[in-house]
């Protein structure tokens, strides 16, 4: 472990974590957009443009040298309430910057103002913008993650031509809260707050039932997905979520890739600024999405 990543760790438990557990959504969503600004920056020669595709607003992050397709599409986490285009089209510009690729990036409507399936109805909606004139790789992190996967899931089962690959960082798969780390980790994971999160689901899911494949992708079925990568702190309390959608995955025929890393913290690539951890995990990511 780095003294970075240590230092991080202990940010992060003192300071992050109980603001996630108390403050109002209004208050997270005005804090993670200053934060992302301070913290998170791309690379030198990174363009943002925003644009709007099948009436959602999107942005575009890119190295200023990047192709045309194929195209990244990339669903920011939040656990549904809170995040945007803005704080995560940093890591997108470094990821391009590595795989010479454009990512697509999304303001999908956020809930309590906008409940399930919202979020689904607008990512489909970009992708298949998107795939008419390009081949595209879909990624996401934390809900942005389920949301790739819950996506993944409506593209198989409408028979929408499929995407080169999908990867996600630390996914939330499951809104039940059933895998052991939910319990396991309460304490150990330095960011989420159990109780919180599954409030914020709540939220998402406005009495919708959770075992709904496109809420909880660990009961979709993905027969015929292309290459799926993801990443996982094991501290997390989500960490079984991707230990099981791996196991899923695999179970229908999937190639898939499931990187447990020890001691990370939930989705630490946003921290490729100052990580070296970071770095590392969005260079074996940018390696996997050339090799497909």
């Amino acid at each position: 472990m780095s003294w970075q990543l240590a230092l991080l760790n202990r940010h992060l438990r003192w300071f992050e974590k109980p603001a996630l557990a108390r403050h109002p959504v209004e208050r997270l969503r005005r804090s993670f957009e200053l934060k992302s600004k301070v913290y998170f920056h791309g690379p030198w020669g990174r363009v943002y443009r925003r644009d709007t595709l099948a009436g959602v607003p999107v942005q575009w992050a890119q190295a200023r040298d990047a192709r045309e397709e194929p195209v990244i599409l990339y669903l920011h986490g939040g656990a549904y309430v809170f995040g945007s285009s803005d704080t995560h089209r940093a890591m997108l510009a470094r990821l391009s910057a590595l795989t010479g690729l454009r990512a697509c990036l999304p303001d999908y409507r956020l809930a309590p103002e906008h409940p399930f399936p919202a979020q689904i109805k607008d990512a489909l909606a970009v992708y298949r913008a998107l795939r008419t004139g390009h081949e595209v790789i879909i990624g996401g992190d934390s809900a942005g993650g389920a949301l790739s996967f819950a996506l993944l899931h409506e593209i198989l089962a409408k028979d929408i031509a499929p995407p080169k690959g999908v990867f996600a960082l630390s996914p939330l798969t499951d809104m039940t809260f059933s895998g052991a780390s939910i319990t396991e980790n309460a304490e150990r994971d330095v960011v989420l707050a159990p109780g919180r999160i599954g409030e914020m689901c709540e939220m998402f899911l406005a009495g919708h039932d959770p075992d709904d494949p496109r809420a909880s992708p660990l009961r979709g079925q993905y027969d015929g997905a292309p290459p799926v990568w993801m990443v996982v702190g094991d501290t997390e309390f989500l960490r079984d979520d991707a230990v099981r959608m791996q196991a899923r995955l695999r179970a229908q025929g999937v190639s898939s890739v499931l990187h447990v890393a020890p001691d990370h913290p939930h989705v630490w690539p946003l921290f490729h600024n100052v990580l070296p951890e970071a770095k590392a995990t969005l260079n074996d990511l940018a390696d996997w999405i050339r090799a497909l």
